[in-house]
Parts: C-alpha cells; structure tokens; sequence
C-alpha cells in the first residue's frame, strides 16, 4: 500500500490542471507544464482533487504509483511558486558574476567557466559568493544547479569550490608532519 500514492492532490486556486489520456498539463501564474504519465498508472481529476491509481500490486505499478503522484504535485507547486536552489562559491580568487543570460565563474582554471541560461531557468548572482537557480521544473534546476557545482565541487582539506547552500563539507585532516 502506498501511503504517498494514495495522497489526493488539491489543486490551489489560480492553479488550472487538464488530463488529455496520458498527458498533464498544469498552467499557473508563473508558467506552463507538461508531462506524460506512464500508461498504467489512471489519474482522475474530480473537483479539484487530483486521485493517482494504479491497475494493480505489481511491483513496477507500486513504485510508479507515487512517483506519478510526487511528480504531479511537483508540477503544481513549481507553476504556483517558483524552485530555487541555493549554491555557494568559496575560495580566494573564486567568483560568479552574471551577465546578460550567462554567469561568468573565476574558479582557479585559466579560463573562465561561462554557463548560459536554459529554457525555463534563471540565474540570481546576489553577490559574487553566491549563485542563486531559478525555475518552475524542479528536475531542470536540480540538474542545472548540479552542473554548475560540477565545474569545480568542493575539496575536503581546504574546503574551497561550489557547494550547495545547505551542504555541509566534512573537512579532512591534513598532513599530521614527523615527530
């Protein structure tokens, strides 16, 4: 029994949902989105509650059934208010500047790393420490803020690169020295 699948979804007010067969589109104050479900999974949209069902106890059908619904509410809370994901930039010398619909990062290569913005998502450079992702998919700026932190991921002993806001780096030990 899924305790997360079998969780209505209420639609907000300003939120507007259409189930076409196996296709959702959900439309909301801050965008469009579309997306479609795998074919067993049923979902029935009945006054403004959103009901996830599936055919039965198989165990692809079980694990699809909250995932269908999770995606779902995903798709209604990102058109209804915006995912951001938070990352820091530490180290001497390394920094993030916006400009225009890239950011420019210095991050100790000899070159500088530009990211462009993609369809759907935006960048926020509040200051040159830190790297704000903007969007309504919450998969494109989870995925858009992992790229970025792959330029240059945090190391262990000195603690410097990109890390997520609320990451926390467990800092090594370095060399102890002869005694």
């Amino acid at each position: 029994m899924s305790r997360i699948g079998n969780k209505p979804i209420t639609v907000p007010d300003g939120v507007e949902v259409v189930i076409d067969g196996q296709k959702i589109t959900v439309k909301g104050p801050k965008g469009t989105l579309e997306k479609e479900i795998h074919k067993n999974m049923k979902v029935t949209l009945d006054n403004n509650v959103i009901k996830v069902e599936r055919p039965n106890d198989d165990k692809e059908n079980r694990s699809l059934h909250g995932l269908t619904r999770t995606l779902i509410s995903n798709m209604i809370q990102g058109v209804k208010e915006e995912y951001t994901r938070k990352l820091e930039v530490n180290g001497v010398g390394y920094r993030a500047q916006k400009q225009g619909k890239k950011i420019i990062l210095t991050l100790g290569y000899s070159h500088p790393v530009e990211i462009e913005e993609t369809e759907g998502i935006t960048f926020d450079v509040p200051s040159q420490n830190e790297i704000i992702v903007r969007g309504i998919d919450k998969e494109k700026v989870g995925q858009t803020a992992a790229i970025i932190r792959t330029k240059r991921p945090p190391e262990v002993y000195g603690g410097k690169g990109i890390k997520y806001a609320e990451e926390h780096i467990r800092r090594k030990e370095g060399k102890a020295g002869k005694k």
